[in-house]
C-alpha cells in the first residue's frame, strides 16, 4: 500500500473509532422530538429480530404488518423455511449422533492406542509410544488435535474454567506423537483406507450451519436466540472431547428450546454431554462412590471400570458454581459458598457414558448398545452423594438420586434472582447496553408470572416503549458474528458459510464456540470497539466487496452517476440513508475513482453506522 493511501486509512479508522460509540447524529437529532417512522421501526425490528435486513425485506414487512410480523418469529415452527433447510443439506455432521462421531472422526491419539493394541505400529513406534505411556504423558489433551477455530493465543489442553478465567495457564504440554512423520503417514493411510475423516471436519461443519441459517433462515428471530443461549451457556470447542459433543449441543439442546420455557432449557444444558464435559461434572463423584462400589449390575461396573482413575477425585464445583453464578441466579444472586457445595453434591452421578468416545474398546463385552451410546448423558446411581442436602434454604431429602438436581434445577429456574439476571441480560442484548430498570423489571415480572415463557418476555420487550425508542435505534455495537451476517444478507450475496467466512468472524474477535471461560462473549460495545478491532472491520467490508473471501460471493452494480451519486445509492441500499454529513464527507474523500463501487461498498460496511444495529 503507498504511504499516501496507508496515511488516508489510518486517519479514516481514527475517525470510525472515536465516532462509533457516539449517538449517530443525522438519524438522532432528525428523530429526538418524535417517534421512529414506520421505516425505521422496521429496520430496528429487523436488525434486532434478526441479522438485518435483505433487499426487498422492508417492503415485504411494510405489506404484512410489523406486528403480524413480530408474531410471526415468534412462532418459527409455523415458518417454512426451505432455503435455508436446502443450504444445509449436505453437511452431514448435523445428522450424525456422537456415537457414530466419534467412530466417523476417530481422535488421533485413541487410533494409535487401537493401532498399537493390534499389533499394526512398526515395531520401533510401538516401543516409543509404550516408553511414553511408562512415563506418564500419554493424556488425551496433549494428543487432541488443535481446533481449527480456535487463536493461537488459546491454549487446546483441557483446562479448569476457573484456573482459565483467572488466566492460570496449565505447563506446556509434553512432546506430541502426532508430530512424528511415520505416526502421521500411519494415521493418513488408516483414515482413508477406513472411510475416516480428520476430526477439525466436525466444527468446519457446524460453523457452516450456524452461518448459513442465520444469513439464508426465514426465521431470523430463532437464529438470534440460538445465538443468544449459546453464548449465554457457553461451551468452548478447543476442550477436550466437546469437539464431538458440539453438534449434539447445538442441534439436541440448544434449538428445540430457544424460545420454549427457560426451565426446560435449563433441564436440557444440565443433561448436555456438552456442558457436563466442558464444567467437568462428568468426573463429579461422591467422596464415598468406592465403598457402593459393589452395588449395581455388571453393566454399571464395566461402566466404570472404562474411567480413568484420575477421574475419581471427589466432587467438582465448577457445574454447580457457573449453573448459579452465569446460568441462572448471577453473581449477586444470593447464593453462598455451602450453596454451592450443596448443589454440587446434587450433581454428583450426573456424568457421560464413555465420555471420550471409547466404547469400541469395550463393545465385546458391553455389547452394540454400549456403541451407539457412547457420548450420551446417564445417571450413575452408584457415585451419587445420596444425603441430605440443603440449597438457597429448601431441604432436599436424603434418597433422591437423579430426582437432586432436578429438585436443584426447579429452584434456580423459579427463583426471583434468575427472573431478573435472564431479564437483564436479554433487555441488554435486545434494547440497550445500559438496561433500562423500568423494562428489566416489567420483563422480569413477564417471566415470572409466565413460568419462564421465553417468548412471552420477548413479546414485551419488542412491544415495549424502551425497544420502539429513539434511543434504541441502533444503539447497539454488531459482534463480529452479527456483523458478518449482516453484511451477506444487507448486500444480497451469496455464501456457502465455509472456513474462510468463518475465519472473518475470529479474525474480528468472536470465534463460534471459541472463548474459553463460562461466561461468553460480552454483548457491551466496549468489548469490541477500539481501533485494532475497527480496522479489521474495515478490512472485511473491503474483501467482501472485492469477492476475495473464497466461498462467498456479491455482484455490485454500478452507476453512471457521479462518485456522490453512487454514494448515495449504496447509503440508502445499506443504511437507509442515515450517515452523519461527518462520515460521509471522509467516505467521499477515500474513493477509489478506478474502481469507485467496490471501494465505497466496503468502506460503508467499515462506518460507524453499520456496525450498529
Amino acid at each position: 500500500m503507498k504511504f499516501t493511501n496507508l496515511k488516508k486509512t489510518l486517519a479514516l479508522t481514527l475517525l470510525l473509532a472515536l465516532t462509533a460509540t457516539q449517538p449517530l447524529v443525522s438519524a438522532q437529532k432528525r428523530a429526538k422530538s418524535q417517534n421512529l417512522s414506520e421505516e425505521q421501526r422496521i429496520v430496528h425490528v429487523l436488525n434486532r429480530l434478526g441479522f438485518g435486513a435483505r433487499p426487498g425485506d422492508v417492503e415485504r414487512v411494510k405489506a404484512m404488518g410489523l406486528e403480524n410480523y413480530i408474531n410471526q418469529q415468534l412462532n418459527p415452527e409455523k415458518i417454512p423455511d426451505t432455503v435455508a433447510e436446502n443450504k444445509v443439506r449436505e453437511l452431514n455432521v448435523l445428522n450424525m449422533t456422537t456415537a457414530e462421531l466419534y467412530e466417523k472422526f476417530p481422535q488421533p491419539g485413541q487410533l494409535l492406542r487401537q493401532l498399537q493394541a493390534r499389533g499394526k505400529l512398526p515395531a520401533d513406534l510401538a516401543e516409543a509410544r509404550e516408553n511414553r505411556v511408562k512415563g506418564g504423558k500419554n493424556s488425551t489433551a496433549t494428543e487432541m488435535p488443535k481446533n481449527d477455530s480456535t487463536p493461537s493465543s488459546m491454549p487446546s489442553t483441557e483446562m479448569s474454567p476457573d484456573a482459565a478465567r483467572n488466566n492460570q495457564n496449565p505447563q506446556p504440554p509434553p512432546g506430541n506423537p502426532l508430530e512424528n512423520e511415520k505416526y502421521r503417514q500411519i494415521l493418513q493411510d488408516y483414515y482413508r483406507e477406513n472411510g475416516l475423516q480428520q476430526p477439525q471436519r466436525i466444527m468446519a461443519e457446524l460453523h457452516a450451519s450456524r452461518i448459513l441459517r442465520a444469513v439464508y433462515s426465514e426465521r431470523q428471530l430463532q437464529e438470534v436466540m440460538v445465538d443468544f443461549w449459546t453464548n449465554h451457556f457457553n461451551v468452548f470447542a478447543g476442550k477436550g472431547a466437546d469437539r464431538w459433543l458440539l453438534p449434539s449441543y447445538d442441534r439436541d439442546t440448544i434449538r428445540p428450546n430457544a424460545l420454549a420455557k427457560f426451565s426446560t432449557l435449563l433441564e436440557a444444558t444440565a443433561q448436555s454431554p456438552a456442558m457436563l464435559f466442558y464444567l467437568d461434572n462428568f468426573q463429579s463423584v461422591s467422596p464415598n462412590a468406592n465403598a457402593n462400589r459393589g452395588r449395581g449390575g455388571l453393566l454399571q461396573q464395566l461402566r466404570a471400570e472404562q474411567r480413568p482413575q484420575q477421574q475419581r477425585r471427589g466432587i467438582n464445583e465448577n457445574y454447580a458454581r457457573e449453573l448459579m453464578e452465569l446460568h441462572t441466579l448471577g453473581v449477586d444472586g444470593g447464593y453462598t459458598q455451602k450453596d454451592v457445595q450443596e448443589v454440587a453434591r446434587c450433581f454428583t452421578g450426573w456424568t457421560i457414558f464413555q465420555p471420550r468416545g471409547g466404547a469400541a474398546a469395550v463393545n465385546a463385552m458391553m455389547g452394540e448398545g454400549a456403541r451407539r451410546n457412547a457420548g450420551s448423558f446417564f445417571f450413575n446411581q452408584r457415585v451419587h452423594d445420596d444425603g441430605e442436602k440443603t440449597v438457597l434454604g429448601h431441604k432436599i431429602p436424603a434418597g433422591g438420586g437423579i430426582k437432586d438436581g432436578m429438585m436443584v434445577l426447579d429452584i434456580l429456574a423459579h427463583h426471583p434472582s434468575t427472573a431478573k439476571f435472564i431479564a437483564t441480560k436479554l433487555v441488554r442484548h435486545f434494547v440497550s447496553d445500559n438496561p433500562p430498570q423500568a423494562l428489566v423489571d416489567r420483563v422480569a415480572a413477564t417471566f415470572t408470572k409466565t413460568d419462564g415463557d421465553i417468548r412471552e418476555t420477548l413479546k414485551t420487550i419488542f412491544f415495549s416503549k424502551e425497544f420502539n425508542s429513539t434511543e434504541a435505534y441502533r444503539a447497539k455495537i454488531k459482534r463480529p458474528y452479527e456483523l458478518v451476517v449482516s453484511a451477506i444478507r444487507t448486500l444480497g450475496a451469496e455464501t456457502n458459510g465455509g472456513p474462510q467466512t468463518h475465519q472473518w468472524i475470529a479474525r474480528m474477535g468472536e470465534p463460534l464456540y471459541g472463548f474459553q471461560t463460562p461466561n461468553g462473549y460480552s454483548d457491551a460495545a466496549e468489548s469490541w470497539v477500539n481501533t485494532g478491532a475497527l480496522l479489521e472491520r474495515m478490512n472485511f467490508g473491503l474483501a467482501l466487496a472485492n469477492n476475495r473471501i473464497p466461498g462467498t460471493r456479491v455482484n455490485l452494480s454500478a452507476s453512471n452517476g457521479d462518485h456522490a451519486k453512487l454514494m448515495d445509492e449504496y447509503l440508502k441500499t445499506l443504511l437507509a440513508g442515515e450517515i452523519s454529513a461527518a462520515t460521509r464527507e471522509t467516505l467521499l474523500k477515500q474513493l477509489d475513482p478506478a474502481d469507485p463501487v467496490t471501494k465505497v461498498v466496503g468502506l460503508i460496511l467499515g462506518t460507524p453506522e453499520f456496525q450498529r444495529q
